[in-house]
């Protein structure tokens, strides 16, 4: 074990005392009483983790949640400093895990659920989690739930007459069962402990602005989310006022429900939480998240879309006063809130919010380091550039999540431009290094890297993730110039392109793996193979590898196989689909894109004599204000392909063009007030997303043309 993590030799990783609570089940655990003769020590360090997810309390005050997500063959172990927490006396540590039980996006299960930690006061371990720690599962929150989403674990459904307040250091848990010992420190499926590799996450209480009230008629309904959308859309618009503290007092007959709408101003990962005083515990209270507005309502997701989305808590209150929050955090701009039930005149509620943030140091900001412009007109880049800010800020916990609403996944492809927006903006490379050694830690058996960190997302294995991880890992050798690191995980890189090289055909093409996807976007260019868009990105990946073979000490090797390999690649491209000078998607020339113009000139593959006209194709796209396909035009590209449109523009100086697009693209957005980026240019599909950081990428581009300006 290595040394920071020394303390946890003598604990174990306890566990429920049945071996199959492990369905959406809440165990909340309790130390034996900890005595310290003074108060408060010099040093108190808690060493801790969990399988899946911790909330944790010292003597009833609550003080961090986590571990950060990781593989549990990797588990990220939490460093926390607890003295503030302490008292002479008896003290009690207590800690609820949330096990869903299966995996998701952002989570792998293995068949086991477990708490290890270890107290460390002024440097010696005063108590451990073992057999002597009690616990039980907490009966307020039920297993009978539906999933958030596809991405996602359960909803949350919880009868507060329930809770007994177990958390406070004076509570009685005599009749609690003993915890159950379920492995050793570094003992599988936990066989490696490592420090939390990226900052603790600060979490605040936030602003709320509310937008509207309701009340109508309650909705009988099984599922709480439909119960919401549809007693939302039945009610009518009334005004409920608060008092001068925000106390709101509202006046409902036996059969309505009231409802508040509230924005945070931009999306947050976050959670809603209420004061409740007067409460008959006859009430139900029902939080929900949204992420956009249409008509002046909120966008309040439909399960049966894709996505699956019903993003809905459901808490049953208990006499008298108390505050309500679920477990997760969850994410969105707009926060719903319905109450119904008897409701008594002297019952009283307080919405409250608390956001969850990266602790981002920006030590490059836009108006030091983009002064592209001395003109007027030079303000809507400026404009551009904090909208992008925002987005990253939105899509930034502990690692670089897609979306804090609908998903709160690592997507692997999509760490590449969030990674160069936090480069722009800071020279914190902890969330890149992150990516980079969790996709190498959950390689397949065959060298395919996972497109979802962590993840076991088989119906989501998009191949180019595996071609934008060696552009990650160039990227952090030239940010940091660690090449011991890049030498450590040389082996996956290796072992990642040799799988690609047994796809190729006869004409040194490469084609699909059977269920797995050739690239994610939304454009519709083709998919047939062979692929020009899936082999030019393996082209240009395997330039890349070249580039970084040559850094590395003995793996000439490697360069010279790779490009070898490059080399016949890129002839067999430039005789499959170049065609008419154009570069058609697939060998049948079904439809030609933005993104095979890109990467082909990426690469150098375009013939030198029409890489002219194939930058002004390029930019005449993305120029032209219609979003439509259309036959016989060039497909447009999503914003998150247009950093390689705008990449390979600068390539050859065309610095005037990305600035032209830029404003005219991502302008419309500023122009609309919006805080963030979007996924697409259109999300009015049900569950598009108005907050998307791999689309935040301009705040990149406008940086690096400074610089290249500048000189």
């Amino acid at each position: 074990m290595i040394e920071p993590l020394a303390p946890l030799a003598d604990a174990r990783w306890i566990g429920s005392s049945h071996p199959f609570d492990l369905h959406e089940v809440y165990l909340c655990f309790r130390s034996p009483a900890i005595t310290l003769a003074v108060s408060p020590p010099a040093t108190a360090k808690l060493l801790i983790t969990a399988d899946s997810r911790y909330r944790l309390w010292v003597n009833g005050q609550f003080v961090a949640r986590g571990p950060e997500r990781c593989y549990p063959q990797r588990q990220s172990v939490d460093c926390l400093d607890v003295r503030p927490y302490l008292k002479a006396g008896e003290n009690r540590v207590t800690v609820q895990v949330y096990q869903p039980g299966y995996s998701h996006f952002a989570y792998l299960h293995r068949g086991a659920t477990g708490l290890i930690a270890a107290l460390q006061i002024d440097g010696a371990t005063v108590g451990v989690s073992d057999g002597s720690w009690r616990v039980r599962r907490d009966p307020s929150w039920s297993d009978q739930v539906r999933r958030i989403s596809i991405y996602g674990s359960g909803v949350e459904m919880r009868d507060l007459r329930l809770d007994d307040g177990w958390m406070g250091g004076a509570y009685d848990d005599t009749g609690w069962d003993a915890a159950r010992v379920v492995a050793l420190p570094e003992m599988a499926p936990w066989t490696t402990l490592q420090p939390r590799s990226v900052p603790l996450l600060q979490e605040r209480e936030h602003g709320l602005q509310l937008l509207a009230t309701r009340r109508g008629p309650v909705v009988d309904c099984e599922d709480s989310h439909d119960a919401l959308r549809t007693g939302w859309l039945q009610a009518e618009a009334v005004q409920i006022l608060a008092d001068a503290d925000g106390w709101y007092t509202p006046a409902l007959g036996p059969d309505e429900a009231a409802y508040w709408l509230f924005d945070l101003g931009r999306s947050y990962v976050h959670q809603g939480w209420v004061e409740i005083v007067g409460a008959t515990g006859r009430e139900t209270l029902l939080v929900s998240y949204a992420e956009k507005l249409r008509d002046g309502g909120p966008v309040l997701s439909d399960p049966a879309t894709y996505c699956r989305v019903r993003m809905t808590d459901c808490f049953r209150l208990r006499p008298g006063d108390q505050q309500v929050q679920g477990f997760a955090l969850r994410g969105g701009r707009l926060l719903l809130f319905a109450l119904a039930g008897s409701i008594e005149p002297e019952l009283c509620l307080r919405f409250h919010a608390r956001v969850s943030e990266y602790p981002l140091a920006v030590t490059k900001t836009y108006a030091e380091t983009v002064a592209i412009e001395t003109s007027p007109a030079a303000d809507d880049l400026a404009a551009i550039a904090t909208m992008c800010e925002e987005t990253l800020s939105a899509c930034l916990q502990d690692s670089f999540i897609d979306c804090g609403w609908r998903e709160n996944s690592q997507w692997l492809g999509d760490a590449l431009p969030q990674a160069l927006i936090l480069a722009a903006m800071s020279d914190d490379v902890r969330p890149l290094r992150k990516v980079l050694t969790m996709a190498a830690a959950g390689a397949y058996p065959d060298g395919v890297l996972p497109s979802i960190l962590p993840g076991e997302v088989h119906a989501y294995a998009v191949l180019d993730y595996n071609f934008v991880w060696v552009e990650l890992l160039t990227l952090y050798l030239q940010l940091t110039g660690e090449r011991g690191f890049v030498a450590d995980l040389w082996p996956a890189l290796a072992r990642m392109l040799d799988r690609f090289d047994a796809d190729v055909g006869d004409d040194q093409l490469i084609r699909s793996q059977p269920g797995r996807r050739l690239f994610l976007d939304w454009a519709p260019l083709s998919r047939s193979e062979p692929n020009a868009l899936y082999n030019l990105r393996y082209l240009y990946a395997l330039q890349h590898a070249i580039k970084l073979a040559r850094t590395i000490p003995a793996c000439d090797a490697d360069a010279l196989l790779w490009s070898t390999r490059a080399k016949r690649l890129q002839q067999a491209i430039l005789t499959t689909v170049w065609q008419d000078g154009r570069w058609y998607d697939d060998g049948a020339g079904s439809t030609f894109s933005q993104h095979a113009a890109a990467f082909a000139l990426l690469t150098e593959s375009t013939p030198p004599e029409a890489v002219g006209e194939q930058l002004d194709l390029l930019a005449g796209r993305s120029l032209d204000p219609c979003d439509e396909d259309r036959p016989g035009v060039m497909v447009l590209a999503s914003p998150f392909i247009h950093h390689y449109v705008f990449e390979a523009l600068k390539l050859h100086g065309r610095y005037a063009d990305v600035l032209a697009i830029i404003r005219l693209r991502w302008g419309r957005w500023a122009a609309g007030a919006s805080p963030t980026t979007w996924e697409h240019w259109n999300v009015d599909f049900p569950d598009g997303s108005e907050s998307h950081a791999f689309s935040a990428h301009p705040r990149y581009h406008l940086y690096d043309i400074a610089r290249r300006l500048k000189g």
